[in-house]
């Protein structure tokens, strides 16, 4: 399935060079440092400037042709920088990143990848678009491209600029976790593993679609701009459950709890939100996210069994839609995230 354009995000808390590629290292010598690169891609995206913020991350600014506006990506640096390295996409919920509700402010993710030999590059921005191309501008939520920014934009300027041996994996939840099935699907090759953590992937489904439908308003958005009005094809061309067998040969990682309460849903838990109503909110919203994704996912399960396409599933008796369970989730992926690196588990 080659989209016609999609994107998502997680409503809890809710191919030409660059002209100037930069050796591992370079540009995190100056933490103080502004890089500008003087290179484009065929279609004009560019990075457009790079900044240090210290000894491991950078943040750059990337021109997409596509949005006709700059896009902040945040990189951590691999463990080891003395040759290529692989690059694992990880894409934040519902907000996109511009929020609180983020892999780095929620998680200590980052810091449990940071002795592994992986770059890791986090866009920042796709609220509530499911990380795809929309048929239409939004009032709302502007221009929605962000499957051509994905999978053809960024990845070729990441990999001439940052010393990448041409090995890539995605993760991602909530919204990102539908995201994550989708674009391997639109860019065949482009991944050698996947991660998706409670999303839910039948799409054009009534429940897959009113979860959709419920993530984009609760941004302001309409979902008929990006695949039109329920029941329209484009639902279906772009459901990741429909076109399921084109996930074959790919280590994939697929995860959800039951929506249950479980250990991270506690009054001021250390991954709950803060007081009675943050932990209501948890249980109640959170819970019945969960359990509308735990009914995809296990749909999902059997539609890929039937296909022969191994997967490993990660179903948790228990746990909300919420931050603890999702670092849970990636910590328990990396063995498979690490076999599509080329990586040790």
């Amino acid at each position: 399935m080659r989209s016609t354009k999609i994107w998502g995000s997680g409503v809890l808390a809710l191919t030409a060079t660059v002209l100037l590629p930069i050796a591992a290292g370079t540009v995190w010598a100056d933490p103080g440092a502004s890089v500008d690169y003087a290179g484009a891609s065929a279609d004009g995206s560019r990075i457009a400037s790079s900044k240090p913020t210290d000894a491991r991350n950078l943040t750059l600014q990337v021109y997409s042709a596509a949005m006709g506006k700059n896009i902040q990506v945040d990189v951590q640096q691999a463990a080891d920088t003395s040759g290529p390295t692989p690059v694992l996409y990880l894409l934040n919920g519902a907000g996109g990143g511009t929020d609180t509700a983020t892999w780095r402010k929620r998680t200590d993710v980052l810091n449990f990848l940071s002795d592994k030999n992986v770059t890791v590059v986090q866009p920042v921005g796709g609220a509530f678009s499911y990380y795809t191309d929309w048929r239409d501008p939004d009032p709302t939520l502007g221009v929605n491209k962000w499957q051509t920014f994905l999978t053809e934009e960024l990845p070729p300027l990441i990999d001439a600029a940052l010393n990448t041996n041409g090995r890539n994996a995605i993760a991602g939840l909530s919204m990102a976790g539908t995201s994550v099935l989708q674009l391997p699907i639109a860019a065949p090759g482009l991944y050698k593993s996947v991660a998706a953590y409670s999303g839910c992937a039948q799409i054009s489904d009534p429940l897959g679609y009113n979860f959709v439908n419920t993530v984009v308003a609760a941004g302001g958005g309409d979902s008929k701009n990006m695949y039109g009005p329920q029941g329209d094809p484009e639902w279906a061309a772009n459901d990741p459950y429909l076109h399921a067998d084109q996930l074959r040969g790919l280590d994939l990682f697929i995860s959800t709890g039951s929506g249950l309460p479980g250990e991270w849903d506690t009054l001021d838990g250390p991954r709950t939100l803060p007081g009675a109503g943050g932990l209501i909110n948890q249980l109640a919203l959170g819970g019945g996210l969960e359990a509308a994704a735990n009914y995809c996912t296990h749909n999902l399960k059997v539609k890929l069994d039937g296909l022969g396409i191994p997967a490993t599933y990660d179903f948790t008796p228990t746990g909300t839609h919420s931050w603890g369970y999702w670092e849970d989730a990636l910590k328990n992926s990396w063995p498979v995230l690490a076999s599509g690196l080329g990586l040790p588990a």
